[in-house]
């Protein structure tokens, strides 16, 4: 018993570790190396510019290594709100096509939900408030603390919300990781699968993803509604 509790804290410690050498290496570099403080520059503003030719343009020049930018991009793109990652995903699209481009993208939002989820876990709540603000963590938080599966599966789906915030909260309030991850599988299935298919077209794709957001919060606030009415009752 007590050599499994010596090696539990070891064990539970390497997801943290893990992500925080990701992270590292990323500030690092960006303070360090003035090519990759000029690339991550340069996204930025290619990102922010609503152009999908010249974003799709700017992905593909770097030819073999592009998918490897892609996924740094959606590893940056956590600490910077600004860039919606259905954004990164509409790049993997146009880039890829609707098949490799959702597959990217899965891998993408796997690797940058699990590093948001670890650093959060370990990190305490005032790094996070420090991020996402005191008002959205509190208000994430009551959400995930009550309704977690459906909750982050909601924020997944819905593109009008936070997709990243959700993954700092879900650690920070301790969310079993298999339930997290499963959950946003699940949520971010359909909005992949939106983008692959209405991602050449952004007027239907716009469009849907609206009927997406509106969708999957009122079956949200209808969850709500029905959990609230059996407490009542009981």
């Amino acid at each position: 018993m007590s050599d499994r509790n010596k090696k539990n804290p070891t064990k539970s410690k390497l997801p943290l570790v893990l992500s925080l050498v990701v992270f590292g290496i990323v500030v690092l570099l960006y303070f360090v190396w003035p090519g990759f403080n000029n690339f991550l520059n340069e996204a930025y503003t290619v990102l922010t510019s609503g152009d999908n030719n010249r974003i799709s343009n700017w992905v593909s020049q770097y030819g073999f290594w592009a998918p490897f930018v892609i996924l740094l991009l959606m590893i940056v793109q956590m600490f910077l709100f600004v860039i919606p990652s259905a954004l990164i995903m509409i790049v993997c699209v146009l880039a890829y096509g609707p098949i490799w481009g959702s597959l990217l993208s899965l891998l993408g939002i796997f690797i940058a939900s699990t590093l948001a989820y670890w650093i959060a876990h370990y990190v305490g709540s005032s790094a996070i408030e420090s991020l996402i603000g005191p008002k959205s963590a509190k208000k994430i938080s009551f959400y995930v603390k009550n309704y977690g599966f459906w909750a982050v599966i909601v924020a997944r789906i819905s593109p009008l919300l936070s997709n990243d915030g959700i993954s700092f909260v879900a650690g920070l309030v301790k969310m079993g990781y298999r339930k997290f991850i499963s959950a946003t599988f699940l949520g971010i299935l359909p909005l992949i699968l939106a983008i692959g298919w209405f991602g050449q077209d952004f007027h239907k794709l716009k469009t849907g993803l609206i009927w997406i957001s509106g969708f999957s919060l009122l079956s949200l606030l209808a969850y709500i509604g029905w959990d609230k009415k059996n407490q009542s009752r009981g």
